[in-house]
């Protein structure tokens, strides 16, 4: 089963699923490791995170708890 953690601050952490681009081609992640996607839009390796979040100071403060459809 696919899981997505959100961490705080900082990118969504994706394990146990497939990704693939807007032409259905997978990209090549290791199998069985988790993989950080890009949460703040400044990666400069999207859609995975490169850990610029941390240099632009992106805050984000979506918990399970105050989220509401």
């Amino acid at each position: 089963m696919a899981k997505i953690t959100v961490k705080a601050n900082g990118p969504y952490l994706v394990s146990g699923a497939e990704i693939v681009d807007e032409a259905g081609a997978p990209f090549p992640v290791e199998a069985g490791k988790p993989v950080a996607l890009c949460r703040c839009g400044a990666s400069q390796r999207k859609p995975f995170c490169d850990g610029t979040h941390v240099k632009i100071g992106f805050q984000a403060a979506e918990t399970a708890a105050s989220f509401t459809a």
